[in-house]
Order: structure tokens, then C-alpha cells, then sequence
């Protein structure tokens, strides 16, 4: 087989060069058989793209030839999984089709490349709310059935990130955005902790440049110091192991840009005050049967060394998390007076970590797989949210990332029983998790033999005793406090069929008010009840006159009645209003100007000089925040479609809100020399000011009026000087 001739010299012994990598990289099974089929689909591809190119001017192959050598590296999969990543793109970009594929291939590959083919707006109504929802829906649809659906599109959107630079910046965000919520979470579940790392802060560094640069340097300047320091911490237990009889291995690990990042954000630390930038993670090679022993007889060693924190202890050995992780976490205090992060881990347990749900494959086929496994319940909840159904993308989207993607912890039942929950989970989540009636009637519940409230947050290793009364209701309040996607639905079932048992009093109640006021006890005007009222539909409206929480004022208020009579609206026809459905249209790639109807968004306050990005709905002002805002991130990961290049014009009349919270000591004068430089140097107009003592430090929040960036920066700089200022920071 040859290459076409569209490709030049260079560029075809580039190209199977690239391939035979990938053949080298393969470990997995690999017969003569196995290595055709994969060389046919090379070829097939090559030849599809033959006339494709990327932005930057290379083959467009070069891009499955990445993604293929990502499966067969970073993830250790296998034939079906290196041919579907050379083929990912040739369904959805080229003239073949996935008949051709599956003639060629078979169903399997047929069926993975189908999985991963997007969908695009023409596959929908025009009225689609969001089109990265609908092929989110899609891709996990997919991968219930057949996992390496997601391995495949985990590692096309790597090397889509890993080669982002020369796309336009809107796309930028659209795409990092997409990353962070949707496809690095994935690959946490799966075990994939290296794809994970690099996909955050990949997405970091086109979401917050500054910060990923400026967190960056400060780690590289550090690097040295910390790497002997900790060789000369881990020296001495090393050395105890190995005459123990231990064989193991040592790695000096630094923790990702985006991981440090969100630690200085949680804590407000200064890099200097995160302790585990750089750990020790301790590999034993021993039996698995051994395993636990092991890992415990090299902690109790470490604490003959180093004084243990023992509230940062984490057992993940004897609680494995969902995706199949093992560790032991332990932080001690080495003789520099540091915390110093260790990990304790099996080879069996840092192949797992590192492969991910490849590496469960190999232990199923060794026997020692666990068909209850972590990761086999997870991947059942996945299919039971599938099954489950739903009719908006947008729904679907946030129920999967409110229960799938948040860290996990195991709670028993009075039996001795575990329960797995997302992290943040109430009492009330447990109650509904068990049963809807054992919910739908919950009043608390003993918590290790304590009785606690409804809204009280379970932790690791809490035993759950629900207690119920047959007079407790379930009530909308509830809402507040539960962190569920299952719970909240079962919630919402109780009340409606709780609210059914009112419905001929409240009915009744209705009716003679109608009558009274002389207007016609129709449904179309029932429904225009409904609708005033913003109810979700006639149970609630019979449930609320009942209850006599709607009364004849409230009839009166939406027909218009005064003094009897009835205004504004005849006696037997009522108006609906439904909205237009909006036309899909190319979005502008317009700056932002001052004549543009837009909202400052408050969840970031975004102030002249921060990166920024404008969202559009339709009939809205564009909302504008910062390019890093959380919020923001959500938006442009369901509405890709939807941003807008943004520039905040520095204007001389506008004012700005901005937040700083300044720590220092305690002393008197403090107070007065903080209030000083911001109104009498600086000239700012404050919006509010609070500051309270804690501990011998004085905390204090200031929000302020300035005109961008750089004033801030200024403030900022002038603060620090204080001799009693120990750290300034601006809040989100």
C-alpha cells in the first residue's frame, strides 16, 4: 500500500514514521492479524484526508495519527481502540460512510465511530437549546454501551487542546470550556489522572493565561530547592524499607499548574503556603494480597521519622474511590519545619492510576477483577440516568455533572451496608437514595448514633439511621438542601402526589370564587391562573387556594377585577402569548462597543483590562464577565455558539466595582492607614468596608470603585507596603 500523492515526500515519511510509533507504542495483544487491520485503517485514513489540512498548515492525518498514539500510549488500548482513533474523524469530515466502515471493520469499530461522530444543527429542530448538550447526550449514550466511545473523544480533544494556539480566541474559551467541565471530569472517573491534569491545565492557560504564566514561573523557581529537599526527607524511610525487606521505588511528583491554582484560590494562599506543590509518592512491588499490610507498615516507618498530621490522613486503600483509585495520603513534618505530602501506593495500584479503566481490563483478565467494582457501579448509575430519560439536553448535561462528576464518599446503612453518594450529600440525599416513601416522610436521622437534621452534610465512613413520621410531607423548601439529581427528582414526584390529594378542595375553593366574580370556571382560564402565577401546572394551583395561600385577591389581581367588575379581559376567551422561536444565525465577531445592550455580570465583577467574554441570549443583554468565571465557564460549555469577542473600553465616566480582602496584624493604625491610600492617595470611592480581629490578625473586605485593571493593580501594590499588610488579594 502506498500513500496518495497530495502528501509530499517529507510529509509521507513523517506520516509512517508517526505510525510506526503507534505499532511500537501498542502493548497489548499483538498478532499479525491484529497489526494488518490496524495498517488497513492507516491507510484508509491517509488516503480520506488525503486533501486536508490544518490550520496550521500540516496533513490534516497528523490528527488521527496523535489521537491513535494517545489510545495506544497514555491509555494501553488495544486493535478496536487504535483503529477508531485513526477513523474517528472519516465519518464525519470525508464521503465514507459508517456502511463503509462497518464492511470494512465490523460493527464494533462501526458502532465506537458512530459514537463519536457529533452532531451538528442540522440533525435538529431549529429551536435546539444547546448543541454541545445534545452531542454530550450523545457521546455518554454511547458510552454506556461501549466505553471506548469516551476514550476515543477524550483523547481527540487532548490533542485538540495540546494544538489549540492557532484557533481564534472565542474559540479558544468555547473549547477549554468544554474541556474543563465536561472532558476532564470524564477522564477523572476513568481513572486517566495524567489526561486529566493536562486537559485542566491546558484549559487554564487559554482560560486565565496570566495565571497559568505567573503560577508557572513561580513553581519553575522553586523546583530545584524543593526536589532535594524532598530526596533528603525520603532518604531515611527508604533506607529503613529496604532493610525490612521492601522493594520499591521513589517519585519526587509536582502537582499541575491548575491543581496548584485551585488550591491558592480555596484556601487564599500564596504559593508559598501550599504545602504539596511537590510529593513523595512511595511504589511497593509486593503480592496483592500484601497489599494493605505493606502500604500500612510503610506509613507506621514514616511516622518513626516525621511527626504525622493525622486530620490529613486519607485511606483510599480500604475505601478505593469510584474509578478504581488506591492510595494511602499522608502529610508529615520534615526537619525544615514543612508539611510534606506522601503517597503510598502498590504497582498494581500506580498502574491503575496512571491507566485508567485500561488497566481494569488487564485485572479482569488476571481474575482479579471486581465485577462490583467502583467504577462497574458508577458506569451503572451512567446507564441508569440513560435509561431514565429526559427531554432537554440542558437537564441531562447538569444531572450527570451534579451526581457523576463529583467526588464520592461511602456512607453504611444501620446494617452495615454501603452506600456510595457524590461528596456534599444530606441526610435527606441518603433518605431518598434508599426509597422515595423513606424520603418523602424523613425528620433526621442518627448519625453515628447522634440525631441530626434533614440539611446535616454526611462525611467518609458516617452509619446512617433514617427516621421518618408518617405526619412529615414533602415540601418545596427541600430543595435547598438536597445535592442529588435522583433525590431532587424523587422530591419533586412527592410533591406532586402529595398536592394530588388537595385537588378537589382546592378545585372546589376555585370554583366558588370564580363564580362570585362571575368569570367562567373554564380551563383556559384555569391555565391563564397557571401561567400568571408562573406554576408548573394545575395540581399546584388547586394545592395552593387549599392551603389558602391563593385567595379571591389573587383571582382578582389576574382578571383584572375592581369593584366587581371585570377589566381587561372578556368573560369567556383568554389570550396566550408564547414566544417566537428564534432563527439560528452566525454570530457576530464584533468588540464589544458602548452603544450594545449588556449586563456587568456581578458573579465576577469584571472590571477595564480583565480578560472578558460576552455571552448572547436571545431577547437578553449580552452578559459580560470574566473570562474565568465559573459561571462564565458553565455558559460557554453548554452555548458554544453563543460567545462573543469582548473588550472593556476604558471610559473616563465609568466606574467599576471591585473586591479586595487585605490580611494583617492586629494593631492599632492598621484601619486608619488602609482607609488612607485608598481615599486620600488614591482618590477612591469605596462601596462598602467591613474588617473584624480573629486570632491576632485583623481581616478586612473592601469594595470599591475604580476604572480598570491597572488602578487596582496599583491599589494593590500600595497596600502591600504597609508594614502591617501580610497579603491583599482580589475577590471573585
Amino acid at each position: 500500500m502506498e500513500l496518495p500523492d497530495t502528501y509530499s515526500l517529507e510529509e509521507k515519511t513523517e506520516l509512517k514514521k508517526r505510525f510506526d510509533d503507534i505499532i511500537n507504542l501498542w502493548h497489548t495483544r499483538k498478532n499479525s492479524q491484529d497489526v494488518e487491520m490496524v495498517t488497513k485503517a492507516f491507510y484508509l485514513a491517509a488516503d480520506a484526508h488525503k486533501d486536508a489540512r490544518r490550520r496550521s498548515g500540516e496533513p490534516y492525518m497528523y490528527h488521527p495519527l496523535a489521537v491513535a498514539k494517545i489510545i495506544a500510549g497514555d491509555m494501553s488500548m488495544g486493535r478496536t481502540s487504535i483503529i477508531c482513533a485513526l477513523l474517528h474523524d472519516v465519518v464525519e469530515d470525508t464521503s465514507y460512510t459508517l456502511d463503509d466502515i462497518r464492511e470494512l471493520f465490523g460493527d464494533k469499530v462501526a458502532e465506537i465511530i458512530d459514537g463519536v461522530t457529533k452532531l451538528e444543527m442540522k440533525d435538529f429542530n431549529s429551536d435546539v437549546e444547546s448543541i454541545q448538550a445534545e452531542n454530550f447526550r450523545k457521546i455518554v449514550i454511547s458510552m454506556s454501551d461501549e466505553i471506548r466511545v469516551i476514550l476515543v473523544k477524550i483523547a481527540d480533544r487532548l490533542h485538540n487542546m495540546r494544538t489549540l494556539d492557532s484557533m481564534p480566541h472565542y474559540k479558544q474559551l468555547k473549547i477549554a470550556s468544554e474541556t474543563i467541565s465536561i472532558y476532564a471530569p470524564l477522564a477523572y472517573r476513568l481513572g486517566l489522572y495524567a489526561i486529566k491534569s493536562e486537559l485542566e491545565d491546558l484549559s487554564l492557560k487559554y482560560i486565565n493565561p496570566q495565571v497559568f504564566e505567573s503560577v508557572s514561573k513561580q513553581m519553575s523557581a522553586r523546583r530545584e530547592d524543593k526536589i532535594k529537599e524532598l530526596q533528603e526527607f525520603v532518604e531515611p524511610v527508604e533506607k529503613d524499607l529496604r532493610d525490612m525487606g521492601i522493594s520499591l521505588r521513589v517519585k519526587i511528583l509536582e502537582r499541575p499548574v491548575s491543581a496548584v491554582w485551585e488550591r491558592m484560590q480555596k484556601y487564599g494562599q500564596s504559593l508559598d503556603d501550599v504545602y504539596d506543590v511537590f510529593v513523595v509518592r512511595l511504589i511497593l512491588d509486593c503480592p496483592k494480597e500484601l497489599e494493605k499490610i505493606k502500604c500500612w507498615e510503610a506509613y507506621a516507618v514514616f511516622t518513626m521519622h516525621y511527626r504525622p498530621n493525622s486530620s490529613k490522613l486519607r485511606d483510599w486503600v480500604s475505601f478505593p474511590k469510584t474509578n478504581g483509585y488506591e492510595s494511602i495520603h499522608g502529610v508529615f513534618m520534615n526537619h525544615q519545619g514543612n508539611w510534606v505530602e506522601v503517597q503510598l501506593r502498590t504497582e498494581r495500584m500506580e498502574d491503575i492510576a496512571e491507566h485508567g479503566f485500561s488497566a481494569y481490563w488487564k485485572y479482569n483478565n488476571t481474575g482479579n477483577f471486581n465485577d462490583e467494582s467502583g467504577f462497574e457501579l458508577w458506569l451503572g448509575k451512567v446507564r441508569e440516568m440513560v435509561a431514565s430519560g429526559s427531554d432537554s439536553a440542558i437537564e441531562f448535561f447538569n444531572n450527570f455533572k451534579l451526581d457523576l462528576f463529583k467526588d464520592e464518599i461511602s456512607v453504611f446503612t444501620p446494617q452495615g451496608d454501603i452506600i456510595t453518594m457524590p461528596k456534599d450529600s444530606t441526610v435527606l440525599d441518603f433518605a431518598y437514595t434508599i426509597h422515595s416513601e423513606l424520603g418523602n416522610h424523613c425528620i433526621g436521622a442518627n448519625v453515628n448514633k447522634n440525631l441530626v437534621s434533614l440539611e446535616y452534610v454526611l462525611k467518609m465512613g458516617d452509619q446512617v439511621e433514617v427516621i421518618t413520621s408518617a405526619y412529615q410531607y414533602p415540601r418545596e423548601e427541600w430543595f435547598g438542601f438536597l445535592v442529588t439529581s435522583v433525590a431532587k427528582s424523587r422530591l419533586k414526584a412527592g410533591i406532586k402526589d402529595y398536592r394530588k390529594s388537595f385537588k378537589e378542595t382546592g378545585k372546589k375553593i376555585m370554583s366558588d370564587i370564580f363564580a362570585k366574580l362571575k368569570i367562567e370556571f373554564s380551563k383556559h382560564n384555569r391555565n391563564l391562573m397557571v401561567e400568571r402565577k408562573h406554576l408548573p401546572g394545575r395540581i399546584d394551583l388547586y394545592y395552593y387556594f387549599a392551603i389558602k395561600k391563593f385567595t379571591q385577591r389573587d383571582v382578582e389581581d389576574v382578571f383584572c377585577v375592581k369593584d366587581g367588575i371585570l377589566t381587561g379581559i372578556t368573560k369567556y376567551f383568554t389570550f396566550k402569548w408564547s414566544p417566537k422561536n428564534e432563527n439560528q444565525e452566525q454570530l457576530p465577531k464584533e468588540i464589544l462597543e458602548n452603544n450594545v445592550d449588556y449586563i456587568i455580570s456581578t458573579c465576577c465583577n469584571p472590571i477595564p483590562g480583565d480578560d472578558v467574554v460576552a455571552i448572547r441570549f436571545p431577547n437578553e443583554p449580552l452578559r459580560v464577565h470574566r473570562s474565568d468565571c465559573p459561571v462564565a465557564i458553565e455558559l460557554m460549555a453548554k452555548h458554544g455558539k453563543n460567545i462573543l469577542k469582548a473588550k472593556m473600553k476604558l471610559e473616563e465616566n465609568y466606574r467599576f466595582i471591585a473586591t479586595l480582602r487585605i490580611i494583617g496584624v492586629d494593631k492599632m493604625g492598621l484601619c486608619t492607614k488602609i482607609l488612607q491610600i485608598i481615599t486620600d492617595k488614591k482618590k477612591l470611592n469605596m462601596h462598602s468596608f467591613e474588617m473584624h480581629s480573629e486570632g491576632g490578625l485583623a481581616k478586612a473586605t473592601v469594595s470599591l470603585f475604580v476604572d480598570n485593571v491597572k488602578s487596582l493593580d496599583d491599589l494593590v501594590k500600595n497596600l502591600k507596603s504597609i508594614e502591617l499588610v501580610k497579603k491583599v488579594e482580589r475577590v471573585k
